[in-house]
């Protein structure tokens, strides 16, 4: 039997100046997510199972509901100036050019789903980008004693204002980004 040795590790180095969307295609598909901000270089863990089912049933929440030519995806990039973000989900209006790297003006809602590793992350940072942006509603899912936690929030002006925070098995209906009922406890 021939054993053939070991492939060393790829290895890459930090551009010169502000990292750009390019350089992102440097990193392995390995689990890990790599976003820019403000031409920064964040990389975050892989993120547990139970972070991916809960961003499965999500999207097949927000996909249920859809009107005709609304996209639901999943780790959809959005440039936004030198920042490169990539939400857990992201709701494109009809019409999107559904390039990989999508305008902010194309995103009716982003939803970020907390782990402990992005809690300041999804709180802080991102939601401050995305309305920015312009993007017209914001998601944030926490993990809950029983049942996950649904913050929704809408632009107003240049940054969110609180709106609903949703828990359990009873069924909320909202209007944004198209109406839809949302039970929080059906993610679990």
């Amino acid at each position: 039997m021939t054993t053939q040795a070991a492939s060393p590790p790829v290895r890459w180095s930090a551009p010169d100046g502000v990292w750009t969307e390019p350089d992102l295609h440097l990193f392995p598909q390995d689990g890990h997510r790599y976003e820019i901000v403000d031409g920064c270089l964040h990389a975050g863990p892989p993120p547990p199972e139970s972070h991916e089912a809960m961003v499965r049933a999500i999207i097949s929440t927000l996909r249920s509901a859809a009107p005709p030519g609304w996209w639901v995806c999943d780790r959809r990039g959005i440039v936004i100036g030198d920042s490169n973000l990539v939400p857990d989900v992201t709701v494109l209006r009809p019409r999107s050019s559904g390039s990989i790297w999508t305008d902010p003006a194309d995103v009716a809602l982003v939803v970020e789903v907390e782990t402990s590793a992005t809690r300041r992350y999804d709180r802080i940072l991102k939601p401050t980008l995305y309305a920015e942006a312009g993007i017209h509603a914001f998601w944030r899912v926490e993990p809950g004693h029983v049942t996950p936690i649904l913050q929704t929030y809408r632009l107003s002006g240049v940054q969110y204002r609180a709106e609903h925070r949703i828990e359990g098995a009873e069924p909320v209906k909202l209007d944004a980004p198209y109406p839809i009922r949302i039970a929080p406890a059906a993610w679990a």
